[in-house]
């Protein structure tokens, strides 16, 4: 029983190291960068441009950039299983991209829902999916202004929703565990994860949508 218990204490004392080694400003800032770099990648895709005075811009770290490599390409994954979910989102939501605070309210309301039942990694690139389209909206419709409030949005949903999920994970880091690196073929449970989280974005989005009818 002694040897159980000093286990036990060790162990805890262990997670609570553990919890203590990413503080919750390191890891926001850490989301709102590859949130950054995720709506670039996608603006660069639609052969659209933000400005450094539309994007506050900061070279990621060696960490952050490997797992920006891996987000963005479960992205691609999870947004070619059914890509028209993420064309005219903001119309999908029924939301008008000229006002800001609408697209930022709209964003927080389907990543709330999308996290109301749990939180996976396929529904945390979900968030940023959504994210990075309606930043193409944005864009394409003469509003960029609206993407750096994407990305302080972003910010706010994992700091309300994700931060103690991180934590116990060691970071960001764990992403990369989605996918085998030689040639980032994904593992088999990120593709059941991302198609099950494709359910909640589309129950996101129609409950945002009612819930003001």
């Amino acid at each position: 029983m002694d040897v159980l218990r000093r286990s036990s204490v060790f162990a805890a004392e262990v997670l609570d190291v553990f919890d203590r080694s990413l503080t919750e400003k390191e890891l926001v800032s850490q989301s709102k960068a590859l949130c950054r770099e995720y709506i670039l990648s996608r603006l660069n895709q639609n052969g659209l441009g933000c400005s450094k005075t539309e994007l506050s811009l900061s070279p990621p770290n060696a960490a952050v950039a490997e797992v920006s490599l891996v987000l963005l390409y479960l992205g691609d994954e999870l947004e070619c299983i059914q890509p028209s979910l993420w064309r005219n989102a903001a119309r999908q939501l029924n939301i008008s991209v000229a006002m800001e605070t609408m697209v930022s309210d709209a964003f927080i309301g389907v990543a709330t829902e999308i996290f109301s039942a749990g939180i996976t990694w396929g529904k945390v690139v979900s968030m940023y999916a959504v994210a990075g389209a309606l930043a193409v909206d944005c864009v394409r419709q003469g509003h960029p202004g609206a993407v750096q409030m994407l990305v302080d949005s972003l910010g706010q949903v994992v700091r309300r929703f994700l931060v103690p999920w991180l934590k116990r994970r060691g970071g960001w880091a764990e992403m990369t565990k989605c996918v085998v690196k030689k040639d980032l073929t994904p593992q088999h449970y990120w593709l059941f994860s991302a198609i099950e989280s494709l359910k909640y974005v589309l129950t996101a989005v129609y409950v945002y949508i009612m819930k003001d009818q």
